[in-house]
């Protein structure tokens, strides 16, 4: 009965002793099992402190690819999970909460993208990592925030191009490369939620800030920005300027990582346009919890799975874009 009403759920919903110390047991689960804990920059600051490794889509992908942990516990959202399967099928992929989904995957169904695709004959698919196995399993490379540009930019220039589903990246993509690449309609919740008036009265009251942008937020957005990057440039990029002050226009995780690095610097998060909050945070993200982890890594459930004949077809893509960032040193 346990386990149906979990499956109901899409998490294991056990009790978890109020005294217990989650942090030691986690960590002494996984030594046990050999688990290792990958940790999304989207992730709650307790999910990250005790991550083994913390990175952003890219990152987690060639970490997964190398691990010789037996476990990996993926605390990110699903398409993550998936992703890590795909590319070790010989090993348990777990994720704290079956509900973890992500609305730009969310925006791409799999049976719409491939009609798409079939419609548009003679064209290359570039699909973004946030998309499900099946869309992978139909596209020609896979690229992050972090490779976008350099992937794109080794196809041919006369080369048709199909970039999916990011609309706001691809838009971004098309501009700086001078590409004409045919783009999907699909855009993430909580990029799209920054607001330009926010960000301008934030530059009042920090005139000197610089304002750090993911290229998944709106044009109008995006023109505001000191910096244009993927949350691991964003991070990079701070850590290397010699200012104080910046206004960050992603999901408010990243934080946790950038006062991390750089405590002698002050990181304001730019909020939602139809929120009160100071902050824009990612739901499906933030049902990952301590507690939920905990229960995966000892109940070894939810795990993640990929029908074969789909996971044959999406590593394809998957590699070649591993293949492609370790040429050029990503």
């Amino acid at each position: 009965m346990k386990k149906e009403e979990w499956l109901k759920k899409g998490y294991v919903d056990e009790p978890v002793e109020k005294a217990l110390d989650l942090k030691a047991e986690i960590k002494r689960l996984c030594r046990e099992k050999d688990a290792v804990i990958l940790g999304h920059y989207y992730q709650a600051d307790e999910i990250q402190e005790i991550a083994d490794f913390i990175g952003d889509s890219l990152a987690l992908a060639q970490w997964a690819a190398k691990t010789d942990a037996k476990i990996i516990v993926m605390c990110g959202v699903h398409f993550m999970g998936e992703t890590a399967k795909i590319l070790c099928p010989d090993k348990k992929v777990l994720i704290p909460d079956l509900n973890a989904g992500c609305s730009l995957a969310d925006s791409c169904p799999a049976d719409k993208f491939a009609a798409f695709v079939k419609d548009h004959p003679g064209y290359k698919v570039i699909s973004y990592v946030n998309t499900s196995a099946a869309v992978k399993a139909v596209t020609d490379v896979v690229v992050t925030s972090t490779n976008a540009r350099q992937i794109v930019e080794s196809f041919p220039e006369d080369e048709k191009l199909i970039f999916g589903p990011d609309k706001n990246l691809g838009n971004y993509i098309n501009s700086i490369t001078g590409r004409q690449m045919l783009l999907w309609d699909g855009a993430c919740h909580v990029h799209e939620k920054f607001s330009v008036e926010k960000i301008i009265e934030l530059k009042k009251q920090y005139p000197d800030a610089q304002v750090l942008v993911h290229p998944e937020c709106k044009g109008a957005v995006a023109k505001l920005a000191d910096k244009i990057g993927s949350t691991a440039g964003l991070l990079k990029y701070a850590m290397a300027s010699d200012k104080k002050d910046f206004i960050v226009a992603t999901e408010s995780g990243i934080l946790y990582e950038m006062r991390k690095k750089c405590s002698e610097k002050n990181f304001i998060p730019a909020p939602p346009e139809d929120s009160t909050c100071a902050c824009n945070e990612c739901n499906f993200m933030r049902l990952n919890t301590l507690e939920k982890l905990y229960n995966t890594l000892k109940y070894e459930w939810p795990e993640v799975n990929v029908d074969e004949a789909i996971a044959q077809e999406a590593i394809k893509p998957i590699q070649k874009m591993l293949e492609i960032s370790a040429k050029l040193g990503l």
